[in-house]
């Protein structure tokens, strides 16, 4: 077996007897090498099978990993590297590095916790400028949508970012305010037609019985706690099932607005809404969702009271 044919420029070779790739959309054991374009650091070539050296150019890059297993490097889509502003809590360096270390290749940065946030084209620049030369591996930015930027948004597909999301309900950082049902409808009718996703924090306060007027102004506030506060029941209370369901009911009640607009749900965890979900898709709503793994292997019944490493919003529930 010889290799393929490869531009004059020098190549990147990685061999290994032990290399998953997929078959048939099958993951598969194999023997293989793989080459990488120097200009553009994509894989141009898989052959199932370990060629030597000999079979490539003197000046090819050829790095031989013996029985180590090699795979595809993960995407995290969903991380927040908080600079600049909050680079105590995460930055580009401890993110990125971190995540290689892991095996993630790429990461997809949300728009919050940076001062400023990704929420205009100033601020993407302010967060472009503060990358640089400090990540360790390939990373995408989302822009933010808040109240009053909806402006911002197309400018800020032609910048570059990959998305946008929003939150029903307060992020717990001043810059990043919720939105209303106007500022989705707003943003939806905007972003309708372009290559883009919308996505949200979907916990909604339900709104007061025949309220008038806008929906999170008019909402009733949170009840004070009456449990223990250092009690995790206590703090699941405080966000019920209903806040999921209530955001995605009125995030679907929107879909019309930007049919053909992706919209996206992030970290489910009422598993009450899967049937809304489910339903939306099959009538043609252009729709996703996503959970996380904590809401998959923990359970509330688990959390020992002020443990305080489990609490997240939504929370981990039953």
């Amino acid at each position: 077996m010889t290799a393929p044919e490869e531009p004059a420029a020098p190549l990147v070779v990685l061999v290994s007897t032990r290399a998953v790739l997929t078959v048939e959309d099958n993951l598969v054991l194999t023997p293989a090498t793989i080459t990488v374009s120097p200009s553009t650091g994509k894989i141009t070539n898989i052959i199932p099978a370990v060629l030597p050296k000999t079979s490539f150019p003197a000046s090819t890059v050829y790095i031989n990993h013996g029985n180590k297993l090699l795979l595809p490097g993960l995407v995290d889509a969903h991380v927040h590297l908080n600079e600049p502003g909050r680079t105590e809590w995460e930055g580009f360096w401890t993110g990125t590095r971190a995540a290689a270390s892991g095996g993630v290749t790429t990461v997809v940065d949300m728009p919050l916790n940076a001062i400023p946030p990704t929420t205009t084209v100033a601020g993407f620049k302010e967060k472009l400028a503060a990358s640089q030369g400090q990540c360790w591996v390939d990373v995408g930015f989302y822009g933010g949508v808040i109240p009053g930027n909806a402006d911002e948004l197309l400018p800020l597909v032609e910048a570059g970012v990959r998305g946008f999301k929003g939150f029903l309900i307060e992020s717990g950082v001043d810059e990043f305010p919720a939105v209303s049902s106007f500022d989705v409808a707003l943003a939806m009718k905007t972003l309708n037609g372009t290559p883009t996703t919308l996505m949200f924090h979907a916990e909604m306060i339900p709104p007061i019985a025949d309220s008038v007027g806008d929906a999170v102004q008019q909402s009733e506030p949170p009840a004070a706690p009456t449990g223990e506060l250092t009690s995790y029941n206590t703090f699941l209370e405080s966000r019920p099932p209903s806040f999921e369901t209530y955001a995605v009911d009125e995030i679907l009640s929107l879909a019309h607005l930007a049919p053909n607009l992706h919209l996206h749900i992030v970290h489910l965890s009422a598993t009450q809404a899967i049937p809304l979900l489910r339903a939306a898709r099959k009538s043609g709503i252009n729709i996703t969702a996503e959970t996380c793994f904590h809401y998959l292997g923990f359970a509330s019944e688990d959390i020992e009271d002020g443990d305080t490493r489990h609490k997240c919003c939504p929370p981990i529930r039953e």
